[in-house]
């Protein structure tokens, strides 16, 4: 079984380095003319399949299915499965962290064998990030990844991730513990740090990937990330939304505005 982090690597040097959120939140369904249920959530999402799917890595966003219920989740099922019908990575925005038998649920729900499993997950590690060993295990068992979130751009987050112990911050940390597990299995761990952060953890020793959020109309600049936290070429995965989607619901004008991010951060491969 090739593992997550080769396959990461594969598809972006063929794609390039570039992650896409598939987002449906309620005013960009207002935008692009589409009803705030769970048929305007499956036209939209399949929309941005069509558009998307030359793209290494593409992240649909879990919450904005979740609120639908059911009915949501079925269409997170079909659209998981049409951009690995295309050859996309897929990334769950899930960002599910718990502890004990509640984690190795979640680990079978998003890593292991469900219809809603996709190539990788986002997690969070602030119970521990310890408790993140069953969906470690079960991501690595079935050649998935996990992308534990480190440090975030949300001004709430710095209370917490920029603390320090034993003269490094709890972020810090974080990308430290995900550095270990990378030792043993590269690439299998990635981290999350917000693009616009002024001073992220270092990722130097990460041997994994780095997915930074932000890029674009959260103030990210594309041509501002080379070195960005001690990233070495091919590391580095700009996450990009708004910027691309508002381009929406035009097939082609979406794909235009993808394949021009895309463009922009080619240089990090």
């Amino acid at each position: 079984m090739t593992g997550f982090g080769a396959r990461l690597a594969d598809a972006v040097r063929g794609r390039g380095p570039l992650c896409l959120g598939i987002d449906p939140h309620p005013e960009l369904l207002r935008a692009w003319d589409l009803t705030d249920d769970a048929e305007g959530l499956r036209r939209f999402s399949d929309i941005c399949v069509t558009a998307f799917a030359d793209i290494a890595v593409v992240k649909p966003q879990v919450a904005f299915f979740e609120r639908y219920g059911s009915a949501g989740f079925v269409v997170l099922e079909q659209t998981i499965a049409g951009l690995r019908d295309a050859g996309v990575l897929v990334l769950a925005d899930a960002k599910r962290g718990d502890i004990g038998s509640t984690m190795a649920a979640y680990a079978q729900a998003w890593a292991g064998d469900s219809p809603l499993a996709a190539d990788a997950v986002t997690a969070s590690p602030y119970l521990g990030f310890g408790a993140l060993q069953p969906l470690i295990d079960t991501a690595q068992a079935h050649g998935r990844g996990v992308f534990v979130l480190a440090a975030t751009s949300n001004p709430e987050g710095a209370a917490v991730q920029r603390a320090r112990a034993d003269g490094r911050t709890v972020a810090q940390s974080i990308v430290d513990a995900a550095a270990e597990v990378n030792r043993e299995r590269p690439g299998s761990v990635g981290v999350v740090v917000g693009a616009t952060l002024s001073d992220p953890p270092d990722v130097s020793a990460l041997d994994g990937p780095v997915l930074a959020p932000g890029v674009g109309a959260q103030g990210g600049r594309p041509d501002a990330l080379a070195g960005f936290a001690g990233a070495r070429p091919g590391q580095l995965l700009p996450a990009v939304s708004r910027e691309v989607l508002r381009a929406g619901p035009s097939v082609p004008a979406l794909r235009a505005a993808a394949e021009t991010m895309r463009d922009s951060v080619r240089y990090l491969a």
